[in-house]
């Protein structure tokens, strides 16, 4: 790569999926750029490709055919154990359905991906802490999923995605279950956290949620048929 500027560079990448006889093409050659400490939103319908380039640029899954280069290095063919340990050190991820544990408390939630990372304790307990301070959540870090909004849901899941400082967040349609109040209050969150230096790559279908990016990609059919840049109206 010849810009060290590019947190992710993917080159002419192709996903196909074998459903019993039938071979259906996700990606159609998808070729994209992404600077370090960029927010970018991927935009398009259902079935448009969009999820599962989020998947490999995730290092959840691999291209059938292409290039995956993230900070320099060629993940597109690496083991999964190895892109397990690159997912855990470099990317943070926040989904629309919050992924919270039931019956753990908001700041056990946020512990966790430093569990697997063998973090101990006093250090999990106060990184968690700074975590859930920055999503504006203190004093309900013992409250259960359940005793908190679905705003707050989020909040948590963001400080989760924060808590081993990734340089990339991955959100994945992160307001698709908030009302419209709240889900100006959690894109205010992800622009602050894209103006602390973290590069920041979303999934929506709204357009306005879409807007609050610096850089609009839109999919359709497994191909990007736009890339809009723009200074972020909100």
């Amino acid at each position: 790569m010849s810009n060290n500027n590019l947190v992710i560079e993917v080159k002419d990448i192709h996903k196909t999926y074998d459903l019993g006889d039938i071979k259906v093409q996700a990606l159609k050659g998808i070729s994209l750029e992404i600077e370090n400490g960029g927010f970018v939103s991927i935009i398009g319908a259902s079935g448009s490709g969009k999820t599962t380039f989020m998947n490999i640029i995730g290092c959840l899954d691999k291209p059938t055919k292409g290039e995956y280069y993230l900070d320099n290095i060629q993940v597109s063919s690496l083991e999964s154990d190895k892109l397990a340990e690159i997912r855990n050190v470099k990317i943070g991820f926040v989904f629309q359905s919050f992924n919270l544990l039931a019956r753990t408390s908001a700041i056990e939630n946020v512990e966790l991906p430093m569990i697997y990372n063998n973090t101990d304790a006093k250090r999990r307990s106060k990184l968690a802490s700074e975590a859930i301070l920055k999503v504006g959540l203190d004093g309900r870090e013992h409250h259960l999923p359940s005793q908190l909004s679905g705003g707050q849901q989020q909040r948590v899941a963001i400080a989760r995605a924060i808590v081993n400082n990734p340089s990339i967040i991955l959100a994945d349609e992160p307001t698709g279950n908030l009302d419209s109040q709240t889900s100006m209050e959690i894109m205010e969150i992800f622009k602050d956290l894209n103006h602390q230096g973290k590069t920041i790559i979303m999934i929506t279908h709204e357009r306005d949620i879409a807007e609050y990016a610096e850089r609009v990609i839109t999919f359709k059919d497994g191909y990007i048929t736009e890339d809009t840049r723009h200074i972020s109206q909100n």
